[in-house]
């Protein structure tokens, strides 16, 4: 499912720019700044490590997580060998930690409460050996109490089904590439779509409750709960009642063509059905500098945002990536003698534009759209007109 997820947005994923990554650095700086002395390592595969780095990120004593490859024969791979199954790699997860804040024991147990401990398949919507879950030991101390925790897990008579979680030695642990890591701050409403939709957060709800439990015993009251360690619910993960338009897929009910045509204006018509392309620099949205997002102008699902918006130049709104990528459908475009990629809407299947690869930072893409594909709802009128759920691009 992350392989088909990523399919759509792969082209967006790519290095973030020098001022995001100089802030990112700055926080692991103070991060490192506040430890008491020398720091340990410990490698954990959760499934998606984009969702593995978020829940280890928030443990107090935990510096970082850095996501990679591991568990496999292949030198150096590479995420689409990873996921092609080909390298016997697990995504996993290395975190670097404080151990006079945090305990090894203390991550298993956070370990364990952020897994579903009896999949063999994988993990929650993503299948196969590479996102299944794994503790894996660098010495023999680990090993213990890896072998240890998982015992007591068993015993606990939480699951119905066997603990299927395997316990390996560590071997060379290869980082992924830059576009993965810190997925959750870089991405943050992709991340929480794709989040919620793995089902993630509703496993471990059903399995530990509403209520964040006692998820470290051995605290000795450095860490009391998930709750005050920043345990992630389905609420933390930024789809509560809020972001209702996220939860679920939204039927979309799109007009046959007779009542396009007389609802759209031929330009609009034109342009959405016949693959046609408005007048640059005659258009309403090319120099709209207005807070809000884009949504298709047939269907209404939501497309772009001002805040990936940028003035390109070329007389059509320019963005550097979709606003929800699974709206965003590209295809290979071979007319006017050359080869294009093509962007349509995935509900309307509206032609809205291209993207070229010319665009400035973070994406270092250019979706260039036709105004006469959208309608621009302003951000004073996103909950009136169902789109609450992006008030948080702006705030």
């Amino acid at each position: 499912m992350k392989t088909l997820f990523t399919g759509f947005v792969v082209l967006a994923l790519i290095l973030a720019g020098c001022q995001q990554s100089r802030g990112m650095d700055e926080e692991r700086n103070q991060k490192a700044g506040e430890m008491s002395g020398a720091t340990r390592t410990a490698v954990f595969a959760g499934g998606c490590f984009w969702c593995t780095e978020s829940d280890f990120e928030k443990v107090p004593g935990v510096i970082e997580a850095v996501s990679g490859y591991t568990g496999g024969h292949t030198e150096n791979p590479t995420y689409e060998q990873t996921s092609a199954g080909g390298t016997g790699h697990i995504e996993a997860v290395k975190v670097t930690y404080d151990p006079e804040r945090v305990t090894y024991g203390q991550l298993l147990t956070w370990f364990w409460r952020h897994v579903d401990p009896t999949d063999a398949g994988g993990q929650f919507v993503d299948r196969g050996d590479q996102y299944r879950g794994a503790i894996f030991y660098a010495d023999e101390e680990q090993r213990r109490l890896a072998e240890s925790s998982k015992e007591k897990l068993a015993a606990s008579g939480r699951f119905e089904k066997p603990i299927a979680t395997d316990i390996l030695p560590l071997g060379e642990f290869y980082v992924a590439e830059e576009y993965h890591q810190d997925y959750y701050k870089k991405n943050p409403i992709r991340y929480k779509f794709y989040r919620f939709n793995s089902g993630r957060d509703q496993f471990l709800e059903k399995v530990w409750g509403k209520q964040s439990p006692e998820a470290i015993p051995e605290a000795d009251g450095k860490m009391k709960s998930m709750a005050e360690a920043g345990g992630m619910s389905a609420a933390d993960s930024g789809m509560e009642k809020g972001n209702k338009g996220m939860e679920k897929e939204k039927e979309y009910v799109i007009p046959d063509d007779a009542e396009l045509r007389r609802r759209l204006t031929p330009l609009q018509y034109k342009v959405t059905r016949e693959d046609g392309t408005e007048p640059a620099f005659q258009n309403d949205y090319w120099d709209n500098k207005e807070e809000g997002i884009y949504v298709d102008i047939i269907s209404g699902e939501p497309l772009f945002s001002s805040t990936d918006k940028y003035k390109s130049g070329t007389g059509w709104p320019s963005f550097t990536r979709p606003l929800v990528p699974e709206n965003i459908v590209e295809k290979e475009d071979r007319s006017w003698f050359s080869v294009r990629t093509e962007v349509r809407s995935r509900h309307a299947d509206s032609h809205l534009g291209h993207v070229f690869e010319d665009g400035p930072p973070p994406t270092g893409l250019r979706y260039c759209m036709n105004s006469a594909a959208l309608r621009f709802v302003p951000r004073a009128k996103l909950e009136k007109e169902g789109y609450g759920q992006f008030l948080k691009l702006f705030e």
